[in-house]
């Protein structure tokens, strides 16, 4: 008999980047509240991202200047 899996997806999604979909409702007024929260969880989400960038580039840096003896540039003073 064969072994049924769950397709529980959730779980698979998890290292993979998430995608959103956005669907618009048109209100008068439109809700600014909530345009605000998208706007700022938007931003926030960015910030995140660089400083991760950043974090990494730091991290490189500072495995290739060991490498090198210490000095920034990747040139060693003699």
């Amino acid at each position: 008999m064969a072994s049924k899996r769950k397709k529980n997806r959730k779980f698979h999604r998890r290292d993979e980047e998430r995608r959103f979909t956005v669907r618009g409702i048109r209100r008068d007024p439109p809700d600014v509240r909530k345009l605000s929260q998208a706007l700022i969880g938007l931003a926030m989400a960015e910030v995140e991202r660089q400083a991760q960038a950043d974090h990494a580039g730091r991290d490189t840096e500072s495995e290739v200047t060991a490498e090198d003896g210490g000095e920034p540039g990747g040139e060693v003073n003699a």
